[in-house]
């Protein structure tokens, strides 16, 4: 499995803002990623949380051999 932060700068509405992801590099669809964060102040922060955020999963996958993806960690049953 290979790994990717994504840093992304928006604008919604005038607000600008700073939007990381970490998926994996064979996933052609950003639409579920294995972690995300929004509304960062910098590009520095989003970042700086995301390379955190991909040493804890690269600590997980190992331990487990697979890693849990945003949609699947947050099922709720209608």
């Amino acid at each position: 499995m290979n790994l990717r932060v994504r840093v992304v700068h928006c604008t919604c509405a005038g607000d600008q803002h700073w939007f990381a992801d970490i998926d994996d590099t064979d996933d052609p669809q950003p639409d579920d990623p294995y972690w995300f964060v929004d509304r960062c102040r910098s590009q520095a922060e989003a970042l700086e949380r995301a390379c955190a955020r991909l040493l804890e999963l690269s600590t997980d996958a190992l331990r487990s051999g697979s890693l849990i993806r945003v949609q699947e960690a947050h099922l709720v049953s209608v």
